[in-house]
């Protein structure tokens, strides 16, 4: 019989909450759009960030540059510009 040792190590600080996400690195990172069970169809997408972006109140020609970068590719350019601009789940 082979025996192992583990150790066990945790970088966590104990006065940092552990539910807390890092940081977003999007361009509105206020604005969730959950990705995640919701229908993946490329138009289904584009509508719900669009909308999300209008109910922040994001100016009308951020949201078409928005839509221009997202439908200039293929369907991962679309999410890659979707996680690009907001922050998604």
């Amino acid at each position: 019989m082979k025996t192992f040792q583990v150790s066990v190590v945790t970088l966590e600080d104990e006065d940092e909450p552990q539910d807390e996400l890092p940081p977003s690195d999007c361009k509105y990172p206020k604005i969730h759009v959950k990705l995640v069970g919701e229908d993946g169809n490329a138009f289904s997408i584009l509508g719900r960030v669009q909308g999300a972006m209008r109910r922040a109140k994001v100016p009308k020609d951020e949201i078409k540059a928005f839509q221009k970068e997202a439908t200039s590719g293929d369907y991962d350019h679309l999410l890659a510009t979707v996680m690009k601009w907001v922050d998604v789940d």
